[in-house]
């Protein structure tokens, strides 16, 4: 994928992982579009904020008349409730799993037919180890991004002939927001992650995996799909 011929929609683009995502692509020479809740949030130069909001479809196929010229979606708008499946808040369980696979899932709906009618393009979708690594404490995040996991190998078979790769990214914890509770050791650089995770779109690869510890997991998993 050439970036500098790339049209971008970016969720969750006014900080961490997707304000990188948003920075970098159109330092690549890309336009880009920050889909977030709060448009006023978006700081950054060459970016065009968006008001959207990933649980509500009618928000999300308001964004994709609006990026009618979009090639690559960047699913990165993401949740963290911190609730344990057995007696977590079930609104919080529900949401883990109406944002990083409904909400995902829908947006991915919405802008495939405009990826495919302007020629064709790519599809990142942001999930993570515990797509893989599955901790009881926060199981409704570790349950979400499981089926995220699942979603992403199905629609990138369902997607091909249409000429719309997926990639998705695996990565433990970042610096950023939604890690603050994790020591800064455990942390890697956001910005490293969102550099590698294009390369990996650019070429065209299934997956990308963000850290050593994902893929030390990874590793003991089967093939991607």
């Amino acid at each position: 994928m050439d970036f500098e011929k790339t049209v971008a929609v970016v969720t969750g683009a006014n900080r961490g992982l997707g304000r990188e995502f948003a920075r970098q692509l159109a330092e690549r020479g890309a336009k880009v579009y920050a889909a977030v809740r709060r448009p006023e949030s978006v700081e950054d130069p060459g970016v065009i904020p968006i008001k959207f909001d990933l649980t509500d479809e009618a928000s999300i196929d308001n964004v994709a008349k609006i990026a009618a010229d979009a090639t690559l979606l960047v699913n990165n708008a993401g949740v963290s409730t911190q609730a344990n499946l057995l007696d977590g808040d079930f609104d919080k369980i529900r949401l883990e799993m109406e944002t990083h696979y409904f909400g995902t899932l829908a947006a991915t709906r919405a802008f495939a037919p405009v990826i495919e009618r302007n020629g064709g393009g790519a599809i990142l979708n942001v999930h993570s180890i515990l797509s893989w690594l599955h901790a009881p404490q926060l199981g409704a995040y570790s349950a979400a991004k499981a089926a995220g996991w699942a979603m992403s190998n199905a629609l990138r078979q369902e997607l091909a002939p249409r000429g719309i790769q997926v990639t998705a990214l695996y990565v433990a914890y970042m610096d950023t927001d939604m890690a603050a509770m994790v020591a800064p050791a455990d942390k890697i650089d956001p910005a490293g992650v969102a550099s590698a995770s294009l390369d990996g779109v650019a070429a065209g690869v299934a997956e990308v995996i963000g850290d050593e510890r994902t893929r030390s997991v990874r590793e003991r998993l089967g093939a991607a799909i």
